[in-house]
């Protein structure tokens, strides 16, 4: 790994953002084929927040958390800091006080491969994180890694610029190039879950709706009646 820091990254436009982000990530994940998902080791520190951000990059060694202190700089208004490391780490290398650095840059929130601490503190500001591990372990500020490069988290390649929707759900990573492609799947998306929601209340079946129970039938599932399942099973 080359220590870098890249500057001047391209960014999404922010409201185009936000209007994908209002669909949440399960939607935006299905009507996008279903890709982009973090996994689900990815939870959040605190439940409720729903966010939609750029990201920007940041990889650090296990137990060192010097990168994030590099990538806050780097940070601005909309963006989602994501920080992966080079190998397994579970120690809290985020917390309150980078926290408060990066709301000061409107930051929207951060995104972890790692350990968070003073959740209730995170909690209490308001600070949305998603992390693999809670921990009070410490870091050191010692080791060079890299600032807006690509990393890898849960099989996903995020990029810097890249759009980053996170809620309780998950985290997803949809490519700069892909957002209007996404807001138009979404769209689509939500609206027919609207009129499946409105059916489901009125007493409509997923069966009868999705056409499922006709293919019952080729699958192997039979219909029986207690008095014959009792009979057939020597009951």
């Amino acid at each position: 790994m080359r220590n870098v820091v890249v500057t001047g990254i391209p960014r999404p436009d922010l409201a185009r953002v936000d209007v994908l982000a209002a669909y949440g990530v399960a939607t935006v994940h299905e009507a996008l084929g279903r890709t982009g998902y973090l996994g689900p080791r990815l939870r959040p520190a605190w439940p409720g927040a729903r966010v939609g951000g750029s990201a920007v990059t940041a990889i650090c060694w296990p137990g060192d958390n010097l990168m994030i202190h590099v990538a806050v700089e780097q940070c601005r208004e909309g963006d989602l800091l994501v920080v992966a490391t080079t190998s397994p780490c579970t120690d809290g290398m985020f917390g309150e006080l980078f926290a408060t650095a990066l709301r000061h840059r409107g930051v929207r929130g951060v995104v972890i491969d790692a350990g968070v601490r003073d959740v209730a503190e995170l909690r209490a500001m308001g600070f949305p994180a998603w992390s693999t591990a809670v921990s009070a372990q410490g870091t050191v500020k010692a080791t060079p890694g890299a600032v807006n490069v690509p990393v890898a988290i849960g099989g996903q390649i995020i990029r810097p610029g890249d759009v980053i929707l996170a809620d309780d759900d998950g985290v997803l990573v949809v490519p700069r190039g892909d957002l209007e492609r996404g807001i138009a799947a979404a769209g689509a998306r939500a609206a027919k879950e609207a009129a499946t929601r409105e059916a489901f209340a009125k007493g409509e079946l997923g069966l009868d709706r999705y056409g499922l129970r006709e293919r019952l039938p080729d699958l192997g599932i039979v219909y029986l009646t207690a008095d014959e399942y009792a009979r057939d099973h020597g009951a």
